[in-house]
């Protein structure tokens, strides 16, 4: 089995949520305004089986860096973040990427599940 480089590791799980919320965000909203446009009414697009299927994407890809972020914290439990770099470094990145991906994988399913219970193409 291949172990990852501690480096990658802690990166992934600092960005790597983040990035999938920027993601299903970007996308949701691509998608949701092409269903509405009059331009794209032939492509066929579906909001909610696009909405779901972006929704457990990124809620996956959030889930494996905090994944990742717990398993370089529990690495370097034995650290303090004022430790010399990059141990003490990479303590303190892992601990805030294990909270900070908690709020994306909560923002994830929120706006999912927000754009899934809103009616699209309403006139405002």
């Amino acid at each position: 089995m291949r172990v990852l480089r501690p480096e990658l590791l802690q990166w992934y799980g600092l960005f790597g949520a983040a990035l999938a919320w920027t993601g299903q965000l970007v996308v949701g909203f691509g998608v949701a305004y092409a269903d509405c446009a009059a331009a794209s009414s032939r492509w066929g697009l579906d909001v909610v089986v696009w909405e779901v299927v972006l929704m457990v994407v990124g809620g996956m890809f959030a889930v494996v860096a905090e994944a990742a972020a717990i398993n370089v914290l529990l690495a370097t439990r034995a650290l303090h973040y004022e430790d010399p770099p990059p141990d003490g470094r990479r303590h303190f990145f892992a601990f805030g990427a294990a909270l900070g991906n908690l709020l994306f994988i909560v923002a994830i399913l929120l706006s999912g599940i927000g754009v899934l219970s809103n009616a699209t193409c309403r006139p405002a």
